[in-house]
């Protein structure tokens, strides 16, 4: 078995990074016009949302039938079906599970603001004046979006949605941009001649010194 050329190595891992990078690319925009578009990204993410409870719950079922006979079987159906109901309901009334998770994320920012703000009076740690402002963030935003509900459901979801698509299309542009700088480095390192310069250079260092 010959042994990999590391030219076309170097090759085709500087074409995965830069389509990383392009990845990344496109979900930034997606994410922008997430941000602008907010009732848009929040049909669009309990949509997604309902097809993939949908196809978990199929994929799950199969999986069950394949293992009929087991003491499993009947927990993977009923698991299996309620994805399905699931998923089915909130593709069929995306409105309505958007005001039910909104509701559900505003008393999650409630109950953590609070165990926050109460944990660090009382404990007082290191990290007490940060644990102390995230706290009151949290119960500030979860006021917030408590008070205007069900009208916050139509933005909530489809903002932390597109902050989501926006930070990872961020970091995949990182890593796609610092690994094709790392590969160019290598294969410029790699390169025929290169350790040639590379001792010339370190000689001439010599020399001078």
């Amino acid at each position: 078995m010959a042994d990999p050329d590391p030219v076309e190595e170097g090759r085709k891992l500087h074409r995965g990074f830069s389509g990383l990078a392009l990845l990344g690319i496109l979900l930034v925009v997606a994410g922008l016009v997430g941000l602008v578009y907010t009732g848009v990204a929040t049909l669009t993410s309990m949509i997604l949302f309902g097809w993939l409870l949908l196809i978990g719950g199929l994929v799950g079922l199969l999986h069950a039938i394949q293992s009929r006979g087991t003491s499993y079987f009947w927990l993977g159906v009923v698991v299996a079906a309620l994805n399905i109901a699931a998923g089915v309901v909130v593709i069929r009334h995306p409105h309505g599970t958007a005001e039910a998770l909104t509701m559900f994320a505003a008393l999650l920012f409630l109950t953590g603001g609070v165990f926050r703000l109460v944990g660090s009076v009382v404990v007082r740690g290191p990290q007490f004046g940060w644990t102390l402002l995230q706290g009151a963030f949290g119960l500030l935003l979860g006021l917030l979006v408590l008070f205007d509900w069900p009208h916050s459901s139509l933005y909530v979801l489809g903002c932390f949605f597109s902050l989501a698509l926006l930070f990872d299309g961020l970091g995949l542009i990182a890593i796609g941009v610092g690994g094709r700088r790392i590969v160019s480095m290598v294969s410029a390192q790699m390169a025929p001649g290169a350790d040639a310069d590379g001792l010339a250079e370190e000689e001439q260092k010599r020399s001078e010194s």
